[in-house]
């Protein structure tokens, strides 16, 4: 089916903004989308990708051979479109060879069909003969083929939380749940790939993350609905979503789907679509696709995130809550189907945005003994980082007048934490990141120096001393290092605190 023919019945109610990346910059790119949580193409970006030469043929299209030759004994998660399953397509497992066999002979036997109906393999009909569709999903090339480099990040989504600490930690620390799940929650960095037709329900993103796709070859369609009207896509009891905005929608299951304004948008080749948090959307291949997406959360989103496992801990609470008597642990069998059901818990996200709030310390301390920028309050990278703690701040602060249970019992000890390997890799690719970012801030630490010195760069000795195991001990610990860095902090950032501390008193 055509985009045109797709479209019919929806109310459409603009297109997608298209920017030129190379004339956009970091902090352009933040103040219009990231921040005011808007989407948006970007173009002119992709040039360079490796991706972009080896995996398409000289036709623009996908070059399948050279997925099976060099990638064909990956197993990969296949998902079948024509077949529903809970609220998503059931997927199967296959080999990449495997599935590029399937490919490939479909593509053959669409292309007999097209000579013998029309004799014109430009009919863009689809004839499958009932011959199920298969979409190549959520495969972790990244972290798969660490060698093989075949593209970079670009530069506006480079301050990504998620996958900056996924490559050093587990989200979830439960061994049991590790190892059914080493491979899905490894990262979110993904790549898609798929014969035309090819599709994905409805959704919103896992965490509620930003997410950026790039099309490496292909068309794609997107949908989207913004979230102040995606209740508009829920049954009247606010349970289940729809699950394909083209079906015959049950106008009573779900009264107010006619009212929902879209925004569409078709994605051509070298184009990254910018995909904001909380954003409905439904995806279809209109041609054969190659895909690049990344799910990231950083500060800008950090609230999403917060509000979504409450909301999803709730309904897991509830689902359970007649075996509450009988039960030996009950909360911890409720994390437990959080984390399963979400990819992480309460404790899990506590534990993130704690070492999340370490590491930005080390970030200040690192400008605060070797910025070559005389004025404190003019470091781009020591204004980013006090922007990251008042957002972990404020999220602690939600947190701790939710008084839930779950989000207290986790301790770190501060100095235990500065000196952990593991954590000095965090901080240390954090720093480059942050140096990307902003190029005309330069910092004289070598890697893993700064850490050895912060206690020596703050007047407060027990920020280095401090034991954080709840969100009280966070909120007081973020204090004291603001406290710390006060010269750092601008007119609007003072006021933002003020206005926070105020609404929580």
């Amino acid at each position: 089916m055509e985009a045109q023919e797709l479209k019919k019945g929806l109310k459409l109610g603009g297109k997608m903004e298209r920017v030129n990346g190379k004339e956009l910059s970091y902090t352009e790119f933040v103040a219009r989308y990231l921040a005011k949580n808007q989407p948006v193409v970007v173009t002119g970006i992709m040039d360079d990708w490796r991706a972009c030469k080896d995996w398409v043929d000289l036709n623009g299209h996908p070059n399948l051979r050279f997925f099976s030759t060099h990638f064909g004994k990956s197993k990969v998660q296949i998902a079948d479109c024509g077949s529903q399953e809970f609220t998503d397509q059931r997927t199967i497992e296959m080999s990449v060879s495997e599935f590029i066999e399937y490919w490939v002979t479909l593509n053959e036997e669409n292309k007999r069909v097209y000579h013998s109906v029309s004799g014109d393999y430009s009919d863009t009909t689809n004839h499958y003969d009932g011959k199920p569709l298969l979409y190549l999903k959520d495969w972790h090339f990244v972290k798969e083929y660490t060698e093989y480099v075949a593209y970079s990040t670009p530069l506006f989504f480079n301050d990504d939380w998620l996958n900056l600490y996924l490559d050093e930690y587990h989200m979830h620390n439960d061994p049991e749940y590790q190892e059914q799940n080493e491979v899905s929650c490894s990262d979110y960095r993904f790549v898609y790939m798929g014969p035309k037709g090819t599709w994905t329900p409805l959704h919103a993103d896992v965490f509620r993350s930003y997410s950026w796709s790039a099309n490496v070859c292909g068309r794609k369609l997107w949908l989207f609905l913004p979230p102040d009207q995606c209740h508009l896509v829920f049954d009247r009891y606010m349970k289940n979503s729809l699950y394909n905005i083209f079906d015959n929608v049950n106008e009573s299951k779900f009264p107010g789907f006619k009212k929902a304004v879209w925004l569409e948008c078709t994605q051509l080749k070298n184009e990254i679509i910018f995909v904001p948090s909380g954003w409905y959307h439904q995806v279809h291949n209109l041609e054969d696709t190659i895909s690049i997406n990344h799910n990231w959360f950083n500060a800008y989103n950090l609230d999403w995130v917060w509000n979504l496992l409450v909301g999803d801990y709730n309904e897991a609470k509830e689902l359970i809550e007649d075996i509450r008597d009988i039960c030996d642990d009950f909360e911890a069998l409720c994390q437990r189907n959080l984390a399963a059901n979400t990819g992480m818990n309460l404790l899990d996200f506590f534990t993130f945005i704690t070492r999340m709030t370490f590491a930005n310390l080390v970030q200040l301390c690192n400008h605060h003994g070797g910025c070559e920028d005389n004025s404190p309050t003019s470091c781009p990278s020591a204004h980013h980082s006090v922007l990251n703690l008042i957002s972990i701040r404020r999220v602690a602060l939600k947190m701790n007048s939710t008084c839930l249970v779950e989000c207290r019992g986790s301790s770190s000890h501060v100095q235990h934490i500065l000196e952990d390997p593991v954590f000095l890799e965090l901080c240390s690719a954090l720093r480059r990141r942050y140096e990307k970012l902003h190029e005309e801030c330069h910092h004289e630490n070598d890697d893993g120096k700064s850490l050895v010195n912060v206690p020596e760069r703050l007047n407060s000795a027990d920020i280095v001393g401090s034991t954080i195991s709840n969100s009280e001990n966070l909120i007081s610990f973020i204090n004291r290092i603001l406290g710390n860095f006060l010269p750092l902090l601008d007119d609007s950032l003072v006021s933002e605190l003020v206005e926070e501390n105020s609404a929580v008193s």
